[in-house]
């Protein structure tokens, strides 16, 4: 069976392979997808969510601007990671694929209003803000959601942009608690989980592998996107963050957590952005979120490299035929 999806995201090199990976597999339909304003701001990531679907040859996937600002305060950004562009490491052609004129919030609003009930699921790969302002906009939309998975926050391994907070929940905080808050069925995975598949150095070098354009533009994008972590952590590789959101909807076997209450901080000035994960339920709130914890790395970076080599295939099936004389 297909599962219908909405792709939320603010790439970013992580965002930009999730989006591959979503377009690689038979088994999801990509139903649209919104930029949001995150790792760089708005007007790069539309123009980096359709370079990444030219790339993989889906100018049939509609794309749309969602919001600039968070819900509140002002925009942080991060090209301290993903350099000037958001997907520094590789150059791609500007998109010729046009983005859509209606806004990206009435998009999800409209989508899930228009499909059955229970059948779309959302994926957010950067701020909350844009499925926030939708939920705030049109709370009927809430039951109508199948699920929302996300990439966001941390618990037992703390923040990567304060010590509390992950950068995709600090950057709107009150976008997050509405989702949060809203009873919306929701499976997070966040750094407790995505910092244990690192791009190893072997995991590159098979995708490396699969030969072609896209898989050079793959492995100059792995190989800018872990020089930060690698610096920071002193790991072998960075942790390949937004992925695991597509590859738990294709193979959720690959992972292992709990329901648990998950509350956002919104206002503290040490721990803004936090999600304060219930893991032990010691609090008595109600649970809210499938937190994820574990996840079988080596069967993460398996999927993602074989789908991503349907892709490199398709890729050199466009090409021009060489004529024989």
């Amino acid at each position: 069976m297909v599962e219908k999806i909405i792709i939320d995201t603010d790439p970013g090199q992580d965002d930009a392979l999730a989006i591959l990976l979503a377009l690689a597999s038979p088994e999801l339909e990509v139903l649209g997808i919104v930029a949001a304003a995150g790792n760089v701001p708005l007007p790069l990531t539309n123009v980096n969510i359709r370079k990444v679907c030219e790339l993989a040859g889906r100018t049939d996937v509609k794309v749309f601007a969602g919001c600039s600002q968070p819900m509140s305060g002002t925009l942080v950004t991060a090209e301290y990671v993903h350099g000037a562009t958001g997907m520094d490491g590789a150059d791609l052609p500007d998109p010729v694929m046009p983005l859509q004129e209606q806004h990206g919030v009435d998009f999800i609003i409209e989508t899930l209003m228009r499909e059955p009930a229970g059948t779309v699921t959302v994926c957010t790969l950067g701020p909350l803000t844009n499925l926030g302002k939708a939920m705030t906009k049109a709370p009927e939309i809430v039951c109508r959601i199948k699920q929302v998975v996300l990439m966001g926050g941390g618990c037992f391994e703390g923040g990567n942009i304060t010590p509390a907070a992950e950068f995709n929940i600090y950057v709107d905080p009150q976008a997050a608690a509405v989702v949060f808050g809203s009873g919306v069925p929701i499976v997070m995975m966040p750094l407790d989980v995505t910092h244990k598949t690192l791009t190893t150095r072997a995991r590159v070098e098979a995708i490396r592998a699969i030969g072609g354009h896209l898989a050079a533009v793959l492995v100059g994008w792995l190989d800018y996107f872990e020089r930060f972590d690698v610096a920071k952590y002193g790991s072998e590789g960075g942790p390949l963050h937004d992925p695991n959101v597509i590859a738990y909807l294709l193979k959720p076997e690959l992972y292992s957590g709990r329901l648990c209450n998950v509350e956002i901080e919104t206002e503290s000035e040490l721990t803004k952005g936090m999600t304060v994960a219930d893991w032990w339920g010691v609090s008595g709130r109600p649970k809210n979120a499938i937190f994820m914890r574990d996840v079988d790395a080596d069967g993460f970076y398996a999927l993602l490299t074989e789908r991503l080599s349907r892709l490199a295939h398709a890729e050199a099936e466009r090409q021009p035929k060489l004529r024989l004389h």
